[in-house]
């Protein structure tokens, strides 16, 4: 069975900026046709869950209260990586708009809820690396 590193809050894990998760019973559903490496590199490069909501502004990923959490991004992304080579991940399914995992889209970096075309950095990291991201809103392109 194929290894496929997937983001932990859609697996239902709480992990997210605010304490919660992202449950998506499409991502769950893959459980039957691949094995799940659940990852939140956020909380793998060593920020706490719940967290102050972070956006990339530029080259920095900067939170809402004006701290550079660069370095905690980037640690998680690595780890991410470094993961997904030990499990031979080819493929990664990613929470969209997240400044870590976004795949197609991300917050603007000004907090306002706007969305530009980007990806984030665990997600730029992996595909600099050959692996395949998508989004969930892409998991019938797996299903099938």
């Amino acid at each position: 069975m194929e290894n496929i590193l997937v983001s932990a809050c859609l697996l239902g894990e709480n992990c997210k900026y605010n304490g919660k998760n992202n449950l998506n019973a499409k991502v769950v559903e893959l459980k039957k046709k691949f094995s799940i490496i659940p990852v939140c590199p956020e909380v793998m490069g060593g920020l706490p869950t719940p967290r102050v909501p972070s956006e990339i502004q530029g080259d920095r990923v900067i939170n809402k209260e004006g701290k550079d959490v660069t370095e905690e991004y980037n640690r998680g992304a690595l780890l991410a990586l470094e993961l997904a080579k030990k499990h031979n991940c080819k493929i990664a399914i990613l929470k969209e708009k997240s400044p870590s995992c976004g795949s197609k889209f991300i917050y603007d970096g000004t907090f306002t809820g706007a969305k530009i075309l980007d990806s984030g950095v665990t997600t730029k990291l992996l595909r600099l690396n050959g692996i395949l991201v998508y989004s969930e809103d892409e998991i019938d392109k797996l299903i099938k």
